[in-house]
């Protein structure tokens, strides 16, 4: 038993593109289940060895740092939380187990702004511009990525390109992973790929909405190539529309997540001046700015990000959306959120 899990023995039909930023998000509404594949985040750099240095494809020399500085921050968002995704429970397969996270109503919510009530943003990639040589990447560990209560998590990650990524269905529900890169160009499948369900979950497990134990299926290992140029990854459950999981490709190793608290670091940062990034995949906007770092010092960015406004994709939940698409109340006492109730 792994932190409360045990693991096996055996071990789009909507694709919106935002022109204006390529690189913040693309978003797919599947409307009928089928059965495709779903996979994960992935991306980076290539690595390729030479005389005394490593030099990675994106032009990247990894060296010994010796002198290098320590840059560290918060991320906070201002303003309204945009409203969530929302999705007509009775619309999609396994709605009574994937209703256990559910509005009481009959709808699933997607929140992709993961804000503390302080405004502190979460999940939220930070890195640095204008790297071209620094620390190495170190031991690679393939990024791990869980199908749990129909959810990929994590929601957002980092991923090297050329580099594999683990999938694992902890759900008695089939998932499957449909994986795309995507640029101003459009998007391109990467893989499409079943996940399998746990031998250890009884027949009717994935039929409860009182079954709450996760068992560990076969986990699936994919390697992504992404196309030159190409940096966002993301990846939806061909079954369940609201499962998505986002990812950027890291050039170099200074790229890194803020935590719960809206806090990130970035350490052994070589001495000079560059562009602080942040990156989210459903903000509009590019918030960026300059930071000298010095020699073995400290230098502190705090980022304030605009909530957007308007409508952000194209099945954001409205107001009476219980009016507009019936549930009716035979289906909607069917669907009980017993392990989490949503709110917005």
């Amino acid at each position: 038993m792994r932190d409360g899990v045990v693991e096996e023995a055996e071990s789009p039909d909507v694709l919106e593109l935002n022109k204006k930023n390529p690189e913040a998000r693309f978003t797919m509404t599947n409307t009928k289940p089928k059965m495709v594949n779903r996979f994960v985040h992935i991306v980076a750099a290539l690595l390729l060895s030479v005389p005394f240095a490593h030099v990675s494809a994106w032009g990247y020399e990894e060296v010994s740092v010796t002198d290098g500085g320590t840059l560290s921050g918060t991320v906070t968002m201002v303003g309204e939380v945009p409203k969530p995704k929302g999705y007509n429970l009775t619309t999609l397969p396994d709605q009574i187990y994937c209703g256990r996270i559910s509005d009481g109503q009959g709808w699933r919510l997607l929140q992709p702004f993961q804000v503390g009530k302080d405004g502190e943003f979460k999940q939220v990639v930070v890195y640095l511009e204008e790297v071209t040589r620094g620390k190495p990447f170190g031991e690679f560990a393939a990024p791990r990525v869980e199908a749990m209560d129909c959810r990929f998590l994590p929601f957002v990650n980092l991923v090297r390109d050329q580099h594999s990524v683990v999938v694992i269905n902890m759900d008695p529900a089939l998932h499957d992973v449909q994986a795309y890169e995507t640029s101003h160009l459009g998007p391109r499948v990467l893989f499409n790929v079943p996940l399998p369900i746990s031998k250890r979950y009884p027949n009717e497990a994935g039929l409860s909405a009182h079954f709450h134990k996760h068992y560990e299926g076969v986990p699936i290992t994919q390697e992504v190539k992404m196309t030159k140029g190409r940096r966002v990854f993301t990846m939806q459950c061909g079954f369940h529309a609201y499962m998505e999981s986002w990812a950027l490709v890291m050039a170099h190793p200074y790229y890194t997540l803020t935590d719960e608290q809206g806090r990130y670091e970035l350490t052994d940062v070589p001495p000079g001046t560059y562009t602080v990034t942040l990156w989210h995949p459903y903000l509009r906007q590019t918030y960026q700015q300059t930071v000298t770092i010095p020699e073995k010092g400290t230098a502190s960015v705090d980022l304030k990000v605009e909530a957007p406004t308007g409508r952000l994709y194209a099945n954001q939940m409205i107001e009476n959306a219980y009016i507009r698409y019936t549930i009716t109340e035979d289906v909607q006492s069917s669907i009980v959120p017993t392990l989490e109730k949503q709110v917005y």
